[in-house]
């Protein structure tokens, strides 16, 4: 009789470990210190993200401080380039004013002179010297580029005359300028009065190579 009849039973068969029994071991929860492993690790990936997050958002605003330094010095620049222009074109001003100011004063002096001379010598002469004095006017305004304005029998030109009452004229061409009530002047090509004419009306319309001419 054998042991195990002995003992009155018999013994049971030992089953060998199978791959199921593997795959319920592996599968087995994980353990704290694995947990907390995990999730260690993905706080460090999110504070990094949160630093490079932070890191642009710093150079984003280092970018933005450069660009406002570079408006407020362009704009700082631009406020003197334009301080100084208004200066020279003041200073120029000035200078010119100046300039024909002085070119005047003798022109002041003879009518001074002329005035004296009247006083004490009577106005028989007072016409010659007046127009003199004129005449020497006109001279310094037309060296410093100064133009007149007398139109009178030209075509009427609304640039430069100003038509201030019509005159009835059949036999002259239509808007011909047949007085100058004033003259007028202009100086680099700009008018600076114009000149005060009368202007024809009724007559025949002037033939356009005429007009071609004229301009």
């Amino acid at each position: 009789m054998t042991e195990e009849e002995k003992n009155g039973q018999a013994a049971e068969p030992v089953e060998p470990e199978t791959a199921e029994g593997a795959a319920d071991v592996d599968a087995a929860p994980a353990s704290e210190q694995d947990i907390e492993d995990a999730i260690g690790a993905e706080a460090d990936e999110a504070v990094a993200g949160v630093e490079s997050e932070s890191e642009e958002l710093a150079k984003a605003k280092q970018e933005v401080a450069d660009w406002q330094n570079k408006y407020l010095r362009l704009h700082a620049e631009w406020d003197t380039y334009r301080r100084r222009m208004n200066e020279q074109r003041e200073q120029e001003k000035a200078r010119a004013t100046e300039k024909l100011v002085g070119d005047l004063l003798p022109v002041l002096d003879d009518f001074e002179r002329t005035i004296d001379y009247a006083e004490k010598n009577g106005t028989d002469n007072l016409l010659g010297g007046v127009e003199a004095v004129y005449a020497k006017l006109v001279n310094t305004l037309t060296t410093d580029g100064v133009e007149v304005i007398d139109p009178a029998g030209e075509p009427f030109d609304a640039l430069q005359h100003q038509a201030v009452a019509t005159v009835p004229d059949t036999e002259t061409y239509d808007e011909t300028v047949a007085a100058v009530y004033q003259k007028g002047y202009k100086m680099g090509g700009k008018v600076l009065r114009p000149a005060m004419v009368t202007v024809t009306t009724g007559g025949p319309k002037r033939p356009a190579e005429d007009e071609g001419a004229e301009e």
